[in-house]
């Protein structure tokens, strides 16, 4: 499935949902499903600079995709890193450079956030492009 699929799915899913109160709820539930971070991983290299809370985030590339895995300290933020993980990982790097988050506006997440968090989806999201463009740039020099 491409990003732009799963991004229409998750705006599909989060307008069913009626209230702030629910999409809240579907976002905590979205970061307890998230893959366990291996402690190893936790590391002040992995750490996300710009959150409020300790968020860690890692990314490797496996058969020509970006696999991500990340984890926070605060469940909603945590959460709004399972969204991320959703969306980006498993997708080559090429894709994800041209694959702007715009699904975050369609369900209004950028405007029910506080500014601290808003600061800290961003530095998130700087860090996974970050990631894709690294792995672009190794595997256009490796096929040189």
């Amino acid at each position: 499935m491409k990003i732009i699929d799963i991004q229409n799915q998750l705006v599909k899913e989060f307008e069913e949902l009626e209230s702030w109160e629910d999409k809240y709820t579907k976002i905590i539930k979205l970061g307890r499903e998230l893959p366990q971070m291996s402690e190893e991983l936790k590391t002040e290299k992995n750490k996300i600079e710009g959150c409020q809370s300790q968020v860690w985030m890692h990314a490797e590339l496996k058969d020509g995709k970006m696999i991500i895995v990340a984890d926070s300290d605060a469940m909603i933020v945590k959460g709004l890193i399972a969204l991320l993980v959703k969306v980006y990982s498993g997708h080559e790097p090429g894709e994800i450079m041209s694959s702007p988050p715009e699904f975050l506006q369609k369900i209004g997440i950028d405007r029910h956030l506080s500014p601290t968090r808003k600061n800290g989806l961003g530095a998130m999201l700087k860090q996974i492009q970050l990631y894709a463009v690294t792995f672009n740039a190794l595997a256009a020099a490796s096929e040189q």
